[in-house]
């Protein structure tokens, strides 16, 4: 039983446990959907909804078909891969460019640091839409609308904003007395910034290069609008998919989705702590 203060009375107990239980229903109320895609994905019927055999538990009622129909698509597997390359590549550029934009931002000697943090950070405010549609007419001048180049320069961009927040939240617990000894003992600050700079702010870089990586993942807007036939990605495939055939197979793809961004939340949580015990001293 959990003890409270002694000053604490009838009402602050009510709060606290009302507080948990609305904590509580909201999280359910957000997992309800994920909950029901799940179960829905081994469907053996060519339905959205649970079947009388499924409700009854029969084995029969379930069946590995529809992650079958996955590997035996090629437009799937297409989407698949083009997903994991234009992610991995999109992720590395905007976590080198982030990082680099962070470190600078960190400096007190940057000039007019709100309004280039709020430029850079603008992907993250501005719809989506507008961006898609200025993206187009800009990348129709140097013929890079339908190429995997310019799909990659566009989920770079979007990635950017979160590796310099999650970078400049690790800078923020960094002793740049460390990168001044460096200096003083005859290393160049380009050594310092990648001997003594980057193994502390790693877990940081990490984050938010996931970060990059799950949102050029996810991203559909700007596949609809820059993407030709053959970079089509699983959120596209998925809109596709919804217009023209819908069945279970796009309940499978959206579970597998659902188990790769638990992973990452739990690397993202394990960077986390660790960053919390590198900025504690432990």
């Amino acid at each position: 039983m959990k003890r409270f203060p002694e000053y604490y009375s009838f009402w602050h107990i009510t709060g606290h446990y009302g507080l948990r239980v609305t904590a509580f229903l909201v999280l359910l109320f957000l997992m309800l959907p994920i909950l029901v895609i799940m179960p829905l994905s081994f469907n053996s019927q060519p339905f959205f909804t649970f079947t009388e055999g499924m409700l009854s538990l029969d084995p029969d009622a379930y069946s590995m078909r529809w992650y079958q129909e996955i590997i035996d698509d090629p437009n799937w597997l297409l989407a698949i891969r083009n997903s994991f390359i234009v992610g991995t590549i999109a992720a590395i550029i905007a976590t080198v460019l982030g990082t680099l934009a962070a470190v600078g931002l960190s400096s007190q000697w940057m000039p007019y640091k709100r309004l280039i943090t709020a430029l850079l950070l603008s992907p993250m405010i501005v719809p989506l839409i507008i961006i898609a549609a200025g993206m187009f007419f800009f990348y129709t001048q140097f013929n890079l609308v339908g190429t995997f180049t310019g799909l990659i320069i566009a989920h770079a961009a979007l990635g950017v904003p979160f590796v310099i927040i999650t970078v400049t939240a690790t800078l923020s617990g960094f002793d740049r007395s460390l990168f001044v000894a460096g200096l003083s003992l005859g290393a160049s600050p380009v050594k310092v910034f990648w001997d003594v700079v980057i193994p502390l702010i790693r877990p940081g870089v990490i984050s938010g290069g996931l970060f990059a990586f799950v949102t050029s993942f996810d991203e559909v807007v700007l596949v609809l609008f820059l993407a030709g036939p053959e970079q089509r990605t699983i959120p596209r495939q998925m809109f596709s998919g919804l217009r023209e055939q819908i069945n279970p197979t796009i309940l499978a793809v959206a579970t597998l989705l659902i188990v790769l961004s638990a992973a990452l939340l739990f690397t993202l949580e394990a960077l986390r702590r660790r960053s919390a015990r590198l900025s504690a001293g432990g």
